[in-house]
């Protein structure tokens, strides 16, 4: 956008400022369907050019440019969710959504504050977005829409290609799915209190304190996409994971473990010489640590390592 100090060369689309204010929207409704910033901005950027592809008249025929540019990430995300299992069982060990960052620790060269690409609220939670990669593609776009983005069901048939009524099935199908997996969630200061007794117990290699802060049927999840050693398989029960906590501190000399918002929820920031390794996000039911997502693919790690390109 120009100011009416700066010269213009050439005529300035009147559209182009209202067209490009629903980036931020797109990237939030993009990457709670796709679990992956870098899709994310990829979907909004093809977005984008189908618009741009069109001529002039057929744009301006457009009723609600914000609501075709929906429309049309939408059923690109929903292409995407449909090669997912293949694309899931090419990829090396566990896979985790990525984690997102508090606009206080987006990386220095990233070069947008994350609040312009992913708003953090509960429907970011790793633990909600653990649980929308076990819908089918359907149920997944019919929810976030509906019960996230608040989209009606006639709008959401015209993106999923069902009738309002079956999306309405989807979306319930989601819902009862969300209920059976997600037990309410501890406050925010009461979360951070469990993750942080974690951490010291974890530092202090003491297995006994480890074992009371997890619940016992605990599970730790890891993902190194191949590129670095992680965890092949998850590991599950509150001694399994103290003992093999305790002895993987031991192995990482110089690793400085840092308390950290990761999709809008207390975590830990894995350091080495200022450089993020791994990222790990909780899921806290009852004051204690249910499930444990580490993600150690550098892929997955730009928004947080500093330098990193934009």
């Amino acid at each position: 956008m120009t100011t009416e100090s700066e010269p213009v060369d050439g005529p300035v689309d009147p559209g182009l400022s209202a067209i490009m204010s629903e980036r931020r929207q797109l990237i939030n409704l993009a990457y709670r369907l796709l679990g992956s910033l870098a899709e994310a901005e990829d979907v909004v950027q093809e977005t984008y050019a189908r618009w741009y592809a069109m001529s002039p008249s057929r744009r301006e025929a457009v009723e609600s440019p914000g609501g075709w540019l929906t429309r049309v990430a939408g059923r690109i995300c929903l292409d995407l969710l449909g090669s997912a299992r293949a694309r899931r069982e090419r990829y090396v060990g566990e896979w985790i959504p990525e984690p997102l960052p508090d606009r206080t620790e987006w990386a220095a060269g990233q070069g947008a504050d994350p609040a312009d690409r992913v708003t953090l609220d509960e429907s970011v939670g790793m633990a909600f977005l653990v649980v929308l990669e076990s819908m089918t593609p359907a149920e997944r776009v019919a929810f976030v829409l509906h019960d996230v983005f608040r989209y009606s069901f006639a709008e959401v048939a015209e993106i999923v290609g069902r009738t309002p009524g079956a999306c309405r099935q989807l979306a319930s199908s989601a819902r009862r799915r969300v209920r059976a997996s997600r037990p309410a969630a501890a406050a925010t200061a009461r979360q951070a209190r469990v993750v942080r007794d974690f951490k010291r117990a974890w530092e202090a290699g003491d297995i006994g304190a480890l074992i009371g802060v997890l619940d016992p049927g605990v599970t730790v999840t890891a993902d190194g996409g191949g590129v670095v050693d992680a965890l092949p398989h998850p590991l599950e029960g509150a001694e399994e994971v103290a003992r093999y906590a305790v002895a993987l501190i031991a192995r990482t000399a110089g690793l400085t473990f840092l308390e950290r918002t990761v999709n809008g929820q207390p975590g830990l920031v894995g350091q080495r010489d200022g450089v993020t390794e791994v990222v790990m996000a909780f899921d806290v039911v009852d004051d204690r640590i249910r499930r444990v997502w580490a993600v150690r693919n550098p892929e997955k790690l730009q928004p947080w390592r500093a330098g990193s390109p934009s």
